[in-house]
């Protein structure tokens, strides 16, 4: 399932063997006679004034003392004077850094090769020796700290650039907990000691991102024409294109029917492009839009977050023609999304992707169900953040955000107030819940009314004209934002659902309702049903909080081993992708 983890277990901890030594060996070819003596130590005035001294590892003092100092400032990567083989084994993951989208050179602030062999050099001289030691302990603990901070949380604080909205709970990874872990020095369910990520959906992204890579370095993919328009059945020069941009081959021989295509056969992950193919000439008959290729289209507009008809033009044709470097950056940015994302999710929670316009609801770690929501438009984007559901509100009530009574009622509420509201199933009320009183709506000075003169509550009653629908579901926040049912359920089957104001309007509420209070005794469907019907607001505590997470992903992997895009409806990736790429 796309969002849900699979923690790899703590392999158990090993002493130094006789092959670790070897490999220290073999990192420090040519060992001299040694000079004995202890193992030096250092002190936090050597750590502080070390990390400092080098520009990129400033950021990381504090974690550098916290190791030291949880060591009694014992060095960390050597033993007996002989340097462990996990200085190696992180070496050469900051040697593969492109892989997960990051640049090397960013941790490659030490000439290691240079102070290895110095070391190497001076093993008969005690002094020097264990002042090298010293210095080479803490350059790799600096570069680890400096490699993982990036790796583990992300090379871009998303709460520090006001353009990039992350509310989400943050990731509280422990990077000198996951460097003792890495050392064999403690114990983790997480796989730091494997230099891995923690989440799958990361996982699956850094591999889409290799594969992409290889199409990138063999030429990309075709561009169809921009006045392409294909129907299944038609013939057309453009469906040799198509059939190579999908299929990833030549056109199909006139005299045979095209080879049925493989489960493998997605848009460009799995089958690599042909840029040798030659073009379609005038004297080689239309190729026809056959049954094989309009799968393909089809499977490639669910994984573009089109509805599946087959028909190439318009949205399609524009999602088929982005090039491949673009859709590499977007692999990019959102494998930095999931280094901001919590070091694991709790086991049972709400997610919505707003860009996919989806709910999935998760028990034990596995999703039970999903469905379509709907999220606020554009100029009024639905936030991304996290909190915890309480509880559920059957029959609601539709309390008037102040803006809209502003730019949307205003000028009808000037003009006659109670004949307005009749009409629209509303009333202004002064207080709340139980102790809401009825205002007369015409004793209000709407034509010159400011938020700061506007102490009443405009309300939709329940029933179904209301814009809440039967029900919402209230995770107390500072956005104001909520899920709901919507009387509007023909929106739900738009590809595109950015209507709202704000909130999130989900496609099944009764089902979402039934299922979040199903261990509420007394709460069965009838019970929902007969509250509903009675038409008075009731708040339901639900007997546990729900995490609930709105997130923003635009690409992933999803369970068949397809990768999915979708657009930056709010623009988020091009924030992003000016702090990350710049």
């Amino acid at each position: 399932m796309f969002w849900l983890m699979s923690l790899t277990m703590l392999a158990s901890a090993t002493s130094c063997s006789q092959e670790q030594k070897a490999q220290i060996k073999e990192a420090l070819p040519g060992t001299p006679a040694k000079a004995g003596g202890p193992q030096p130590t250092l002190d936090s005035v050597y750590v502080v004034r070390a990390m400092n001294a080098e520009p990129k590892f400033k950021d990381q003092v504090e974690w550098a003392k916290k190791f030291y100092r949880e060591r009694q400032f014992r060095l960390g990567w050597f033993r007996n004077h002989e340097l462990v083989p996990q200085a190696k084994t992180m070496l050469g993951v900051i040697n593969k850094a492109a892989d997960e989208g990051l640049d090397p050179k960013e941790y490659k602030t030490k000439d290691f090769d240079k102070l290895f062999a110095d070391l190497e050099g001076v093993q008969a001289d005690s002094t020097k020796r264990n002042a090298l030691e010293k210095e080479i302990d803490v350059a790799l603990s600096g570069t680890y700290f400096n490699w993982a901070s990036d790796f583990y949380r992300g090379t871009v604080d998303p709460r520090a650039v006001k353009t990039i909205d992350w509310q989400v709970k943050r990731n509280k990874i422990k990077l000198h907990k996951a460097l003792m872990t890495i050392l064999q020095e403690r114990e983790s369910t997480y796989p730091y000691y494997e230099f891995e990520p923690l989440h799958p959906e990361y996982e699956q992204l850094k591999k889409a991102l290799a594969d992409y890579r290889a199409l990138q370095r063999n030429g990309g993919w075709p561009t169809l024409p921009a006045t392409t328009k294909l129907k299944p059945g038609q013939a057309s020069p453009a469906v040799a294109t198509l059939r190579q941009r999908l299929l990833g081959t030549k056109a199909a021989p006139a005299a045979a029917p095209a080879a049925t295509a493989s489960a493998e056969a997605v848009p460009a992950r799995t089958v690599a492009n042909n840029p040798a193919a030659p073009a379609p000439t005038a004297a080689v008959p239309a190729e026809k839009y056959d049954a094989e290729l309009v799968q393909a289209v089809k499977d490639f507009q669910s994984q573009n977050g089109l509805n599946p008809d087959g028909v190439v033009g318009g949205e399609t044709l524009r999602l088929l023609n982005v090039p491949v470097a673009q859709r590499i950056d977007q692999l990019i940015l959102n494998m930095e999304r999931w280094r901001w994302i919590p070091k694991k999710f709790e086991p049972d929670y709400l997610l919505v992707n707003i860009p996919d316009y989806k709910l999935h609801v998760v028990e034990a770690n596995k999703e039970v169900f999903n469905m379509r929501v709907i999220v606020g438009k554009a100029l009024n984007a639905t936030p991304v953040f996290s909190d915890k559901m309480e509880y559920v509100v059957l029959a609601p009530y539709w309390n008037v955000p102040y803006s809209i009574i502003d730019k949307e009622m205003r000028p009808k509420l000037a003009a006659n107030a109670q004949s307005y509201l009749d009409r629209l199933d509303m009333e202004v009320v002064k207080g709340s819940g139980a102790k809401a009183t009825p205002i007369d709506p015409n004793s209000i000075n709407w034509a010159s009314l400011t938020p700061a003169t506007w102490k009443y509550t405009l309300r939709r009653r329940p029933g179904p004209k209301n814009d809440l629908g039967d029900v919402k579901f209230i995770f107390p926040n500072s956005n104001d934002v909520y899920l709901h049912d919507t009387p509007h359920d023909e929106l739900f089957s738009q590809a595109k659902r950015g209507f709202s104001h704000g909130c999130v309007r989900v496609a099944e509420p009764l089902k979402l309702a039934e299922y979040l209070l199903r261990n509420k005794p007394g709460w069965d469907m009838t019970k929902i049903e007969e509250t509903i019907a009675g038409r008075k607001e009731l708040y339901v505590n639900l007997p546990k909080h729900v995490p609930v997470y709105l997130v923003y992903f635009t690409s992933w992997v999803d369970e068949a081993g397809n990768v999915n895009f979708r657009d930056d409806i709010y623009g988020h990736d091009k924030s992003l992708a000016k702090e990350y790429f710049n």
